[in-house]
């Protein structure tokens, strides 16, 4: 009976547990012992201060970006790659295990340290391998810890007190230089000093790393590893080879059963308790989940891979400290290489934010950007340390009145938008009266236009040089759908706000009965630009559904089932809307290639995940049946266990299979679908209708 008693008691405990919700992702031999397989699975850890950590998982290098520390050297975002590798081989029972693998050019591949993995999963956000090392078995985690820019690597050796002793080695590289740079060897020169199981990695005025171990030594070196190969560089056009300074060789002794690591920090020397940091993470994971239920209680019951989405959202949100606004917050668009961007902060804040009951966080964010408006617009690319912001977009600002809608409407937060209501009157009054880049309002149908030559101011925002690929001028369509939507969410704020809605009432609808140009004859949809320097363009492209997806539709019921069954017949995967329809002349179905190749095909034919949320939204808002809606989001949780493990990828080939391409992260791909997915179930529960609500 006690047996029995303690079994239901851990089983209560256990389902009480979210991260025990997940849906597990998880790997054997069959992945792990396929290199190229291995190694299109990777593993993304962050900070919530720019810092990540990221990998294969066969533990070798593909990116320039990868390493166990890539830390914000010049906040907020001028990020290093600071810690490489911490590679281990077992020494025990007389022989010697590789847990590593490392591809080097021309070719080679040693060790093969894949070769002896078992398996890997994910536990929370933490990676987990297990090596099979004759009669030993060996599990090694990575983690980072929340809120610093550390990293901890450790192992624990299966077995019992009566095993032969057992040691690690292992062999840590670093490196100085900018993490999208190249490395110059002679410009990475570091001071390096070690006492026991310590090691001091110093770049003077730059960085020092502290390297501390939980026993044994680590004795410097300075010599470099050379050639490594990157083959995701090399297939993306760039620079495929890479060299790491050794800085150390550490030794450490193994107890079956325990913890065992180092950790590594740019921030003075850290604790190396493993199991008390390993526990901060979890329950740093676990909470990121327990938020997400305690603000709304369909998560109590939700799908494993949609905690997984809700899981994945805390990647993508970290502070962004401004004066004035200390607690200031923004969101990292993409990793590896994407900084923060207005349109994709706004776009991703409602299922970062409003989805998962980070409400505090939504408002530092809206308050933050804030600070940059600028003649009416948001900037474009956030700036960093001393750099001038870019406005070279036409849509982040209409994004923020979207987005402080949906703050609002999720939170009821009237202080703050009383707050923030004059600034968004006067971006109206900019739109209005015009602002750069020729965007402005035409008196004559009440709609936006945009554009001069050399300039790319939509999302789909492709440059190769002095070539913009899709320069969308004139008026495009999913930019008026959003002017509508600003309008008819204005008229609403502003009575919220104490104030008179009727002068945004009046251009709504003036913007709302000139939207009609737009509509194609025949029930063909929309057309994707119109009043451009060669007329109207009916390119058959996935701009035309925000007409449908926004709260506030300018279409009549019919024209919506006519966009939805175009964009259905010709754009919709499994993972997203194609930018470019087939049957195009200038679609591209496959991507990769060089820069200029790459760059050329970007919006001509890719699947865009984020857009798949705004399709879903859209098929619920034409046929009202929010579980078939939702069912179109369900692909992306067979996605979660390829690319950017446990996150959604920016892209994926327009051709069948869809391959991943672009980042393996992407903050408005996981967002996008977890608002919609939190919307249609709230919409089919019947619960939180401000959620769901529609104009």
């Amino acid at each position: 009976m006690k047996s029995s008693s303690r079994r239901s008691r851990q089983e209560a405990a256990e389902s009480a547990d979210p991260l025990t919700r997940l849906s597990p992702i998880r790997f054997g031999r069959a992945i792990l012992g396929d290199l190229d397989e291995a190694e299109r699975r990777e593993w993304w850890l962050g900070n919530g201060r720019g810092a990540y950590a990221s990998g294969t998982t066969a533990l070798d290098l593909t990116r320039r970006y990868h390493g166990l520390l890539i830390a914000p050297i010049d906040p907020p975002l001028g990020r290093a790659v600071v810690l490489t590798k911490a590679d281990a081989t077992l020494n025990a029972d007389g022989r010697q295990y590789p847990l590593f693998t490392n591809r080097w050019g021309g070719g080679s591949v040693a060790p093969s340290g894949y070769l002896l993995l078992e398996s890997f999963h994910l536990e929370g956000t933490v990676p987990v391998w297990r090596f099979a090392c004759g009669g030993r078995i060996v599990e090694e985690r990575v983690w980072m810890e929340p809120g610093a820019n550390t990293v901890y690597v450790a192992w624990r050796l299966d077995g019992g007190p009566d095993d032969s002793p057992a040691t690690l080695s292992v062999s840590f590289t670093a490196n100085g230089r900018d993490h999208h740079g190249e490395t110059w060897m002679p410009g990475f020169n570091p001071e390096l000093a070690a006492e026991g199981a310590c090691l001091t990695v110093n770049v003077p005025s730059r960085f020092t790393l502290h390297i501390g171990g939980t026993g044994g030594s680590i004795d410097p070196r300075g010599d470099w590893y050379e050639n490594f190969d990157l083959p995701v560089e090399r297939e993306r056009g760039l620079a495929e080879r890479d060299a790491h300074r050794h800085v150390g060789d550490g030794s450490l002794p193994l107890t079956p059963g325990r913890l065992a690591g180092y950790a590594a920090s740019v921030e003075g020397a850290p604790s190396v308790d493993l199991d008390a940091a390993l526990a901060r993470r979890h329950a740093w994971d676990r909470g990121v989940l327990e938020r997400a239920i305690a603000a709304d209680p369909i998560y109590a019951d939700a799908p494993g891979w949609v905690m997984r989405l809700a899981l994945a959202t805390d990647l993508y949100v970290f502070a962004r400290p401004l004066a004035g606004v200390p607690d200031g917050q923004s969101v990292v668009a993409g990793y590896p290489w994407f900084g923060d961007w207005g349109r994709d902060t706004m776009i991703s804040l409602p299922g970062l934010c409003l989805a998962t009951g980070r409400f505090d966080t939504a408002r530092r964010i809206l308050m933050t950007f804030a600070r940059f408006v600028d003649r009416g617009m948001l900037p474009n690319m956030f700036p960093g340390a001393g750099d001038t912001a870019d406005y070279n977009t036409v849509d982040a600002g209409l994004w923020f009145f979207e987005a402080w809608r949906a703050y609002v409407a999720t939170t009821g937060d009237v202080a703050a938008l009383r707050e923030v209501f004059p600034l968004l009157a006067d971006m109206v009054d900019w739109h209005v009266k015009g602002t750069r880049y020729g965007i402005g309002v035409d008196p004559a149908d009440g709609l936006l236009h945009a554009g001069e030559p050399g300039v790319q101011l939509t999302w789909m925002d492709a440059r190769v040089g002095d070539w913009v690929v899709t320069p969308r001028m004139g008026k495009p369509v999913e930019i008026n759908a959003l002017w509508y939507n600003a309008l008819a969410a204005m008229a609403e704020m502003a009575e919220v706000a104490g104030k008179s809605g009727a002068s945004y009432r009046d251009m709504a609808g003036h913007a709302r009965d000139g939207f009609a140009r737009f509509v194609m004859p025949g029930g063909a949809g929309l057309y994707d630009v119109i009043d451009g320097p060669d007329g109207a363009d009916a390119s058959l492209r996935p701009n035309q559904i925000f007409a449908v997806s926004l709260p506030a539709s300018p279409l009549d019921p019919a024209q919506r089932r006519d966009v939805l069954r175009r964009c259905g017949a010709a754009l919709v995967t499994s993972y997203g809307l194609r930018s470019l329809a087939p049957e195009d002349p200038h679609y591209r179905g496959v991507y990769r290639g060089g820069v200029v190749d790459r760059d050329g095909a970007y919006h001509q034919g890719p699947v865009w995940a984020w857009l798949l949320g705004p399709w879903a939204i859209a098929h619920y808002r034409v046929y009202g049946d929010a579980a078939a809606a939702q069912r179109w989001l369900e692909p992306i949780g067979d996605h979660l266990h390829d690319a950017g493990l446990g996150h959604v990828s920016e892209i994926y080939e327009g051709d069948t299979p869809h391959l991943p391409r672009g980042c393996p992260a992407q903050a408005w791909s996981v967002a996008c679908v977890l608002e919609a997915w939190w919307r249609l179930e709230n919409a089919r529960r019947g619960t939180r209708p401000e959620v769901v609500a529609a104009r």
